[in-house]
Formats: structure tokens, C-alpha cells, sequence
């Protein structure tokens, strides 16, 4: 997992990527293809 400045740009990356908040942090998660997960914050 990917911690980055810029969800955005990972979101973009890939159609199948969600934007979750979970306990005050933004994370992408991707069920298709894992090796797009990333978490901000």
C-alpha cells in the first residue's frame, strides 16, 4: 500500500478505484486490481 500526498491522481489511474473513508483517513482501494491500494492521511 501506497501512502501518497494525492489520492486523486491514484483514483484516476484505474475505472474500478473507490475513494473509502474509514476512522478519519482517505483510502483508494481497487477489488480488481489490489496493487492500486493507497491511504492518505
Amino acid at each position: 500500500m501506497k501512502i501518497v500526498s494525492s489520492l486523486k491522481t491514484l483514483k484516476c489511474r484505474d475505472r474500478d478505484c473507490r475513494i473509502v473513508r474509514r476512522r478519519g483517513r482517505l483510502y483508494v482501494i481497487n477489488k480488481k486490481n489490489p496493487r492500486f491500494k493507497a491511504r492518505q492521511g
